[in-house]
């Protein structure tokens, strides 16, 4: 199944992403995607999408994650309400010695 979704690029504390078009079982991190549609820089809040190649994909079963979906309903591609995106929780890092 193919999956619309972000690609992270740029250097360490600068992230950057690629919207692409991929297969659901490549990973993430591999480079291997279908087809690149937009970016999303979100240091800066810029968000491009290429509205016909999105609508493209959509049409031919290509499923958008959650964040995604949400960047299309913004810049009104798609209609609807947005879907909640839970946020991951971080780890408690504990030191070596240190008394719980």
């Amino acid at each position: 199944m193919l999956m619309i979704r972000l690609f992270r690029t740029g250097k360490k504390n600068q992230p950057s992403f690629k919207v692409v078009v991929t297969e659901k079982t490549n990973a993430p991190s591999r480079g291997r995607f279908t087809e690149e549609v937009g970016f999303f820089n979100p240091l800066t809040k810029e968000k491009i999408l290429k509205k016909d190649r999105v609508e493209y994909w959509i049409k031919r079963g290509a499923q958008p994650s959650d964040t995604v979906y949400n960047m299309m309903v913004e810049a009104k591609i798609v209609e609807g309400k947005k879907r909640s995106v839970p946020m991951k929780k971080k780890k408690e890092e504990t030191k070596p010695g240190a008394k719980k």
